[in-house]
């Protein structure tokens, strides 16, 4: 815990990451609050479409993000997207408390969060390197793993109370706040976070040519890409369709296999960031990822719901220590002024992965087949993590085209 506690107590990255929890606990809310308001107004049709307006402007939204970042203060593009997409959110219950939602402004108020998502996504971790020094990136990258996986739990479940006892529109009251409370702790933040003096003639210029040529960045980014799409395959098609068909509990057999999943990811996250694990490697990324792959294959446990469970808790738990140390080599090997634009490309192509595993997994469930299923779950996460394992990559820890290192830095709040 002193490692956690080093890291919180310099302020500037402390409040930055109060403020981003914050936001993200209101963001676990906004999906299930309109998604109800869309099914009260036009049924389960409409609920599709709500889906692709969350998702699909995402990838747009990380080209457009990227180069932002790395020319202005990550500061005012933080606080002015908070501001932004608060007032977006709070349009939809303004309009109910003087005269009812328009049918579209949910589906306007998605398509605002996919757009946007990626300025928090790759805005905090581009600016990790600039508050903390590198002997604490690990513990800071597991720091913001673990605002994920309590957003993932704690978000929903307060927000299913509470349409029940207040209504939808004002649940996205609280999101509201949440981006109104993420600004006013940016706005304290007193170390610039603008980009980096441009290198003088001498100097190298970095560009992202050099980070598509890095063999270490380039690997552990498809190695992510491909688990990703067994992690979609299980938690978007075969876990509910395990709780449905298999293990017969609906919804709250569900809804625990998805805490177990997320209590996992708290758990390794908080191992990794403590630094018990060692240092950031790709055979040791390769490693966990190889045994997340095992873990896949408890699903054929079914119908016995422990077994499951314990293969959607060892998912989560090998998979967080993976994000904290591939973000970790990232950060050392990529030059400080692309971090903007490689964080929201490199973060957009992974978490677009996702969706194909639904896409694969629901033909295979609609034959019966929870075998092939496992299986394509298991090789999709398993051999990348093969090859990263066997690499020769050694730990990673030297950039391909050796930017300036970045020093480390006193606690100053």
């Amino acid at each position: 815990m002193n490692a956690y506690w080093r890291v919180l107590r310099s302020g500037d990255f402390g409040r930055l990451w109060l403020g981003a929890s914050v936001s993200l606990l209101g963001d676990g809310m906004t999906f299930l609050a309109l998604a109800w308001l869309v099914l009260d107004e036009g049924g389960t049709g409409r609920l599709g479409l709500l889906g692709v307006c969350f998702t699909a402007p995402v990838v747009v939204g990380g080209l457009l993000v990227g180069p932002l970042l790395d020319r202005f203060d990550k500061r005012t593009l933080l606080i002015a997207d908070s501001v932004f997409r608060a007032a977006c959110v709070a349009s939809v219950p303004l309009a109910a408390a003087v005269g009812g939602v328009p049918v579209w402004l949910p589906f306007l108020v998605a398509v605002v969060y996919g757009l946007l998502k990626m300025v928090p996504l790759a805005g905090f971790p581009a600016a990790i390197p600039q508050l903390v020094g590198d002997r604490d990136l690990d513990t800071a990258n597991a720091l913001e793993s673990l605002s994920f996986s309590v957003a993932t739990v704690v978000g929903p479940a307060v927000a299913g109370v509470l349409v029940g006892a207040v209504g939808a529109p004002q649940v996205l009251l609280v999101d509201a706040a949440s981006y109104l409370v993420f600004a006013a702790l940016v706005a304290t933040v007193r170390r610039p976070l603008s980009p980096p003096p441009r290198a003088g003639r001498q100097a190298p210029k970095a560009s992202l040519k050099a980070v598509a040529r890095d063999r270490v960045i380039v690997s552990t980014t498809v190695a992510f890409m491909l688990f990703n799409i067994a992690d979609g395959m299980l938690i978007l098609v075969v876990g509910p369709w395990l709780a449905k068909n298999e293990l017969h509990g609906g919804a709250s057999v569900l809804g625990a296999l998805t805490a177990a999943a997320a209590a996992g990811e708290f758990l390794g996250a908080a191992v990794a960031g403590g630094g018990r694990l060692g240092p950031a490697s790709v055979r040791l990324i390769g490693l966990f990822q190889t045994g997340a792959a095992l873990a896949f294959l408890a699903v054929l446990g079914s119908p016995l719901e422990a077994v499951v469970g314990a293969g959607f808790f060892a998912v989560g738990l090998l998979s967080a220590p993976m994000t904290v140390w591939a973000q970790s080599l990232r950060m050392r090997r990529i030059a400080p002024e692309l971090h903007g634009r490689a964080f929201a490309g490199l973060r957009t192509l992974m978490t677009g992965t996702a969706p194909l595993g639904a896409v694969i997994a629901a033909p295979l469930l609609a034959g019966g087949s929870l075998a092939a299923a496992a299986v394509t779950m298991a090789c999709c996460a398993g051999l990348p993590g093969l090859y990263l394992l066997l690499s020769s990559g050694g730990t990673g820890s030297a950039p391909a085209a050796a930017p300036e290192a970045v020093p480390e830095r006193a606690d100053t709040g």
